[in-house]
């Protein structure tokens, strides 16, 4: 959209150029958000831009510290909401470390299991519709089908499928049921194929490649002067991933790779996602092998009664159940004072929770630590300079979720 021009007067001569000012966004499609970005363009060339957020703003942690602990679930939901079960965990491990709840083995790898899918739904997002964004439509197609099959584990799971409230403080609501496992061992057995027949129509595919390599670069340096973290970092070259480096829900207990590129291109970018892709499916088959291998073969929380819903069968036939139901759902069971960072990897980088805890029914301060945030203000630098068209393809591959950025 042509919002206003200006001259600029050259160094050398009296010529004069003109410059004119574009919005990209907040409304256009190319964002894939509601987020604005200005830039002064010499004709195609992008001389230099300015990010605006705060569009969809929605105080969530404003909001956080007016609601019970177990009610803060469903605002996680909303921030990056193309991989929301990542979110809910991430909160839930939170709140179990301030709890200092033990959790079993067989709860651990049964969220490994749902976070891994949740990345692969996310990957599968941004890869796909990158495709789309530089003119190859049927990459999407191919792949875009096994987003939904995700989405029908979900469902089983908890019911949900988008925006998921997945999962308890402590555990999970319900354990896998049969449906679940026959659609997970469906999708183990067909998304390799269909995954490979897409790099297969972009890895070296000669206008996919003209349209991203070398778009969109920079260093890990500067990566890491702005704070990147996730897929982006790692096109870098760094090889940092949080669940290596600070392990949590037994992530320790599994053997995966850590994706790395050279660049810190639009391409490089999308094969590090890709890769991790494969990563994620073994770990999944891992997991299920590990359950396989396990002793416990019911359990699906922790035992504690303080903090976790008893079954509604229960509350309805058993005082005891009853009592703890009421207390929790009102808020009166204490919470210990605290203050703790906890930070899980998230499809698109360290997803931390900082939490302060003055032992009341709610927190007294939570700060969400999106990724999205810290990456996007690296846009206008990473643009400067290239065509109109190359910032679209490098804004598609930072997999910017706009309900992330603002929070």
């Amino acid at each position: 959209m042509l919002t206003g021009s200006q001259h600029i007067r050259l160094e050398e001569g009296s010529l004069e150029k003109e410059t004119i000012t574009l919005n990209i966004g907040p409304t256009h499609p190319a964002t894939h958000g509601v987020f604005q970005n200005i830039v002064e363009v010499d004709g195609e060339r992008i001389i230099k831009g300015e990010a605006t957020i705060g569009y969809i703003h929605r105080a969530f942690e404003k909001i956080a510290e007016h609601r019970p602990y177990y009610q803060i679930t469903p605002l996680t939901d909303r921030l990056n909401y193309c991989s929301a079960p990542i979110n809910n965990m991430g909160w839930h491990i939170t709140c179990e470390k301030l709890l200092g709840i033990r959790i079993p083995k067989r709860v651990d790898y049964l969220r490994v299991i749902i976070m891994e899918l949740a990345r692969i739904a996310d990957h599968i997002i941004c890869n796909s519709i990158l495709g789309v964004d530089t003119g190859a439509y049927s990459g999407y197609l191919y792949l875009f089908q096994f987003r939904e099959k995700i989405y029908e584990i979900w469902e089983e799971i908890c019911g949900s499928r988008l925006t998921t409230n997945i999962g308890r403080i402590g555990g999970l609501e319900r354990d896998f049921n049969d449906i679940a496992w026959r659609k997970l061992d469906e999708f183990l057995k067909e998304f390799p194929r269909t995954l490979r027949d897409f790099e297969k129509l972009f890895t070296r595919n000669r206008i996919f490649l003209d349209r991203t390599v070398g778009v969109g670069a920079i260093s890990a340096e500067r990566a890491l002067n702005y704070g990147f973290t996730g897929p982006n970092l790692r096109a870098c070259g760094v090889d940092y991933d949080v669940r290596v480096f600070n392990p949590y829900s037994s992530y320790e207990d599994f053997d995966f790779q850590i994706p790395v590129g050279r660049h810190g291109d639009t391409y490089d970018r999308f094969i590090v996602r890709n890769e991790e892709m494969w990563q994620s499916l073994s770990i999944i088959k891992q997991a299920v092998q590990k359950l396989e291998q396990l002793p416990d073969k019911t359990s699906f929380h922790a035992d504690t009664p303080h903090y976790y819903l008893p079954p509604k069968e229960e509350v309805y036939t058993s005082m005891e159940a009853l009592i703890y139901h009421f207390k929790i759902v009102m808020g009166e069971i204490p919470v210990p004072k605290g203050e703790i960072y906890q930070a899980v990897e998230g499809a698109n980088g360290e997803l931390g929770f900082y939490l302060i805890s003055e032992g009341g029914r709610t927190p007294y301060r939570l700060h969400f630590r999106r990724p999205c945030f810290i990456y996007y203000q690296a846009f206008p630098e990473m643009v400067q300079g290239q065509l109109v068209s190359d910032a679209i393809i490098t804004l598609s591959s930072l997999n910017v979720i706009a309900g992330e950025l603002d929070a």
